[in-house]
Parts: structure tokens; C-alpha cells; sequence
């Protein structure tokens, strides 16, 4: 088949990989524009560009798709492939090649139809997910399936981990759906279970510590790699990277630091405790409770508490 890749991030790469090694032929892969990336903010372009370049397949990066031109391309194509892309395709692209456009969704579709399913599928304590590869349509993620390939969520799992895992999941369903479309019959998603996943918000991050401790916990295994929790102490803001729940029970308010020694961390929530067990100092790596407590002793204080903000002085 002759095909158009639409994608940009790392999610997108195994696949674009297993298409060039593939008898397929790409055409061409659009991508976003390159932009500030990481710490130093230095325009780089996409993981999904750089996969393509090594390839020597053509690469478009288009702040829009309203030029003509790119509906000549896509008219060319048998088949239009979109993950993660970023843009929302005009109802003109996704009916422009012989057989529309396919998407692949990381979720179970119709749950965590939008931006950030597997953050959301994480914080909100799922226990399983999945790839779907649907027909794209006008509508948000709302288009018929084609196939849905399911997977556990561990309990240890943040959205970097799962993110990889089911990147490498959707490689070779996709190239045995490509292989044979007319096994695939598209199926209308069901109107029931409709859960949505929008984009995720710095705001996010600061730790409400009046929430239950599982969720806390699990929210900062869902912001990984970003926004990353943090809770600021003191006036200094600290991020938190691993957190565990803890049968330890006190009568403090939430917030409170009920243990404070070189085996742990404790803090009293809303319901339940969270043991923090690896923390970031203001440009500091990353740091494991027992060796950041060596080296700080007297950073944290027991029976002290986090800051607690209101929304309005959350900065982003």
C-alpha cells in the first residue's frame, strides 16, 4: 500500500519503524514543526522527524493543513496513518486517500477518547488498556474500531513505562491489519462507557494533600515524565517521583510529616498515608529518600507540613 504517516512523538516511532521495514510504501510523514525541547529549550525537531530523515523519507511540517498541496499528496496515498500526531485533520484530508485515514489510540476505546489516555487511564486506576486501531471520522477519537489489543497496568507502572509498552504493542497488529483490510470490519464504538482524556496542565502537578493517598500516588506515577508532582516545603518547591502508600495511620491533617528518619518519609493525606520514596531538590537529580535524608538531615522536620496552595498561587 502506498501511505501517508501522520505522528510526531515517541509513541509513534515503533510503528513508523515497522512500516519502513515493511513492503509498504511510504510516501511521505508530516510531523510538527520543530520546537524548544528539554531543559535548555533548543529547537530540535520530532523523534517522528529524525526516524524519517535516517530513512530517507520525505518529511512535512506544516503549522496547518489548509494549503491545496497537501490535499494532492494525501490523494495519492491508499491509506492515511495518524498517531499522535497533533493537529485535528480537516474532514477534506481524512477522506482524500482510497481508503481515509486510520488512527492508532492508546486506550480501549470508547474509554479515554482524547490527548492524554494513558496518563488518565493511570491516574484514574485502571487496571487495564490497550491500543485501538480505529477509521478516523470528524469527531474526537469517536470514529468505527478495527481492532482493540488489550494489556494490564501494573501497579508500577507510569506513563513512560506504558507509554513504551504499547507503542511496541500496536507495531504488528497494524502491519496484519494493512495486510488484509477486508478482515477487519470497522464497528461502531459503543455509547456507553464513554470516558474522556483531555491534555494534561501543569496545575496539575502541585499535590493537593487533603486527596486520598492513592490517588496521589497514583497521580505521580501518571505525570511522569511530565509535569512531574511536586509539593513545596517551606517554600521550596520539591518534586516527587516515587511515592508508596503506607498502613501507618495518624490523627494530623493532611500534609503533615507524621515520620521524618533515615528509613522514611511519611505524610499524612486526606485518607491514608504516602511514604515518598525518591525526591527532587530544586536543581538537584533525582534522589532516593534514605541517601537525600544523608545529605539534608535537617531539611524535614516531623510534625511540620507541606505548604499547602490554593489554586491561585500555584505558579506554571
Amino acid at each position: 500500500m502506498r501511505i501517508i504517516f501522520m505522528g510526531t512523538p515517541e509513541f509513534a516511532c515503533p510503528c513508523l519503524e515497522a512500516l519502513i521495514k515493511s513492503h509498504h510504501t511510504l510516501l511521505a510523514v508530516y510531523t510538527q514543526p520543530d520546537r524548544p525541547r528539554g531543559r535548555g529549550r533548543i529547537t530540535s525537531p520530532s523523534p517522528v522527524k529524525t526516524c524519517a530523515l535516517q530513512a530517507g523519507i520525505p518529511v512535512h511540517q506544516p503549522a496547518h493543513l489548509k494549503d491545496p498541496s497537501h490535499l494532492d499528496l494525501m490523494s495519492q496515498a491508499d491509506l492515511i496513518i495518524v498517531i499522535a500526531y497533533g493537529l485535528i485533520l480537516p474532514e477534506s484530508i481524512l477522506s482524500a486517500s482510497t481508503y481515509g485515514a486510520l488512527n492508532v489510540h492508546a486506550s480501549c476505546l470508547p474509554r479515554w477518547r482524547g490527548a492524554a489516555p494513558i496518563q488518565r487511564a493511570i491516574q484514574a486506576g485502571d487496571t487495564e488498556t490497550g491500543i485501538t486501531l480505529m477509521q478516523m471520522d470528524a469527531g474526537l477519537d469517536t470514529g468505527p474500531c478495527l481492532k482493540t489489543i488489550r494489556c494490564i497496568i501494573s501497579p508500577q507502572d507510569t506513563s513512560s513505562t506504558l507509554n513504551t509498552r504499547l507503542a511496541h504493542l500496536a507495531t504488528q497488529p497494524l502491519l496484519d491489519l494493512l495486510n488484509d483490510l477486508k478482515a477487519y470490519p470497522p464497528e461502531p464504538q459503543p455509547e456507553e462507557g464513554v470516558l474522556h482524556a483531555p491534555k494534561l496542565k501543569k496545575s496539575e502537578a502541585c499535590i493537593d494533600w487533603s486527596q486520598p493517598a492513592d490517588l496521589i500516588e497514583r497521580c505521580i506515577r501518571a505525570f511522569q515524565p511530565w509535569p512531574i508532582c511536586y509539593g513545596t516545603y517551606q517554600g521550596q518547591r520539591i518534586k516527587i517521583w516515587t511515592a508508596h502508600t503506607q498502613p501507618k495511620t495518624s490523627n494530623a491533617l493532611p500534609g503533615t510529616l507524621i515520620q521524618v528518619d533515615k528509613e522514611a518519609l511519611i505524610v499524612q493525606t486526606g485518607s491514608g498515608c504516602l511514604a515518598l520514596t525518591t525526591l527532587q531538590l530544586s536543581d538537584k537529580k533525582p534522589c532516593a529518600w534514605p541517601a537525600l535524608h544523608a545529605g539534608y538531615p535537617d531539611l524535614f522536620v516531623e510534625n511540620t507540613a507541606w505548604d499547602m496552595l490554593s489554586n491561585t498561587e500555584i505558579r506554571t
